[in-house]
């Protein structure tokens, strides 16, 4: 543990140095001012040869009353500095000075000792003070490690959506900003066959890592479910089945999601659906009239081992574009949930294109709420009269 002595009197510092000596500390160092000690921290080194204490500074004790620079604006110096903030500093000051006690506590020292110095007083904050900044480091290095993992938990999350989708009937893009390091938002879609696509938007209870994971779990199922079940009746159904039979510890948690799976039939020209609490998706046709809504038709998955699960019919036109989101996009804009949404609707109306989606994922929310947002937009192209 390495110590670092700022003082301009010789004496003080040589007083210092030998309790520490006589108490064990070998590592120890020190600076005749406060512009020296940043020096030494920087890693600049010293005039008087002493080497650089750039990241192997574990503690400060910094005399208040110094030329130039006196301690406490140094103190203010080193809580403002990202490098050193962490650095327990120690105040060494005059007794009876009140005033310049309190004002080296709110610029950010963690302890003082008075003058002159009574050495078990001294070894004692020595080790609070050393104690703490051990306690600091590890919890420092585990939010490390948690963020490393918690990155590359992202980038296997990111990996299971899929790409865009551009052929000559159906384009579809999702547009995609999570709250924080893992979302709990979660989309798909597949090619079932020549004529048919299905699409999914699926939003988890929750936000962090449980919310992740469950979306994980979701993404899992989705891909098998869609690939053989294919119609929005199974797939919700077998969803719900796997979501209600999980098994929790704590009985008054249960894990949900709201969802919104659709298919369309290119060649039958119909779109089917189940909306499972979600909000509603729109349909709009080139004709510029209002959107059809995909309106909820069951709750949520995941609550109810039973679901009365009916798909929905939507005839679709020779073009058009099915827009589904989730409802941090919400956040963007003022008043009632109706209003919202008749907001939410009339920007997508007006302003579809992909720098106008782009932004409305990642605009700040008027509201102040952080949470995930997720919009998926599938144009259709079909052309000619229906089959």
């Amino acid at each position: 543990m390495t110590v670092l002595i700022v003082d301009d009197n010789a004496m003080n510092v040589l007083v210092i140095e030998e309790m520490l000596k006589r108490a064990g500390y070998v590592d120890f160092q020190s600076a005749q001012s406060a512009e020296e000690m940043f020096a030494l921290l920087a890693g600049e080194g010293d005039v008087n040869g002493n080497a650089p204490l750039l990241g192997r500074v574990d503690l400060i004790l910094l005399d208040v009353m110094m030329p130039m620079m006196d301690g406490i604006e140094a103190c203010r110096r080193l809580q403002a500095d990202a490098r050193y903030k962490d650095i327990p500093v120690i105040m060494v000051t005059a007794v009876g000075d009140s005033r310049k006690l309190a004002e080296a506590l709110d610029a950010g020292a963690s302890d003082f000792v008075t003058k002159p110095i009574n050495k078990i007083e001294l070894l004692a904050r020595i080790r609070s003070a050393l104690k703490l900044k051990r306690e600091l480091d590890w919890h420092k290095e585990r939010d490390a490690r948690l963020r490393e993992e918690l990155l590359l938990a992202r980038q296997v999350q990111e990996s299971v959506l899929p790409d865009e989708v551009n052929d000559s009937r159906v384009r579809i893009r999702a547009y995609y900003q999570a709250s924080e390091e893992l979302a709990g938002d979660l989309y798909a879609w597949h090619r079932i066959d020549d004529n048919r696509w299905a699409i999914a938007v699926i939003d988890t209870m929750g936000h962090g890592i449980s919310s992740s994971l469950m979306s994980m779990f979701i993404a899992s199922i989705l891909k098998e479910a869609i690939g053989t079940l294919w119609s929005p009746e199974r797939v919700f159904k077998e969803l719900n089945r796997r979501l209600t039979g999980l098994q929790w510890e704590n009985e008054l948690i249960h894990y949900y999601c709201t969802g919104i799976y659709a298919t369309l039939d290119l060649e039958r020209r119909r779109l089917d659906y189940i909306n499972a609490g979600h909000p509603p998706g729109y349909l709009f046709s080139a004709k510029g009239e209002r959107p059809e809504e995909l309106s909820v038709s069951c709750p949520p998955l995941g609550l109810f081992d039973k679901l009365e699960l009916a798909s929905r019919s939507i005839p679709l036109s020779s073009e058009g574009e099915l827009i589904l989101f989730t409802d941090g996009i919400f956040g963007l804009f003022e008043g009632s949930d109706e209003a919202r949404l008749a907001q939410l609707a009339d920007y997508l109306q007006a302003r579809g294109s992909e720098a106008d989606l782009e932004r409305l994922v990642r605009s700040a929310p008027s509201d102040g709420r952080s949470d995930d947002r997720c919009v998926v937009k599938a144009e259709i192209r079909l052309g000619g009269a229906p089959v």
